[in-house]
């Protein structure tokens, strides 16, 4: 039986991750010890940012949110606690972007949490 060589295979693997490895500075880019060590510790970083994005966003709306509803007298948590009470099932993404992009509808939201707070406050 004749013996396995392993050329092709050996090239294109190392072929790969010379290509990931492209933009890479100095040797991470050109040779394949270097490269394959960088390649590994970059795909765990992008793993762990895909998780930490989340998070970013997530702070990102909530910021926008108070900022907005400071403007109309209300704090963040406030605010979120009476759209709880109103009813009102919006997400943080949705109501910063409204936030931004649409004050008057975000006035208007606003006024039905602070209505809402009053209410429970009478109750």
């Amino acid at each position: 039986m004749p013996r396995v060589k392993r050329s092709v295979a050996a090239r294109k693997k190392r072929r790969k991750v010379l290509s990931q490895a492209k933009g890479y500075w100095g040797l991470k880019n050109s040779h394949y010890t270097y490269a394959k060590e960088q390649v590994e510790h970059s795909l765990t970083y992008a793993y762990r940012d895909r998780k930490n994005k989340k998070r970013t966003f997530r702070r990102l709306w909530i910021v926008r949110i108070n900022a907005a509803a400071r403007l109309h007298g209300l704090s963040y948590n406030q605010f979120m606690s009476g759209l709880g009470k109103a009813g009102i099932e919006l997400d943080r993404k949705s109501l910063a972007d409204i936030a931004v992009s649409d004050p008057a509808a975000f006035a208007a939201v606003a006024e039905q949490a602070k209505a809402a707070l009053a209410e429970a406050e009478a109750a």
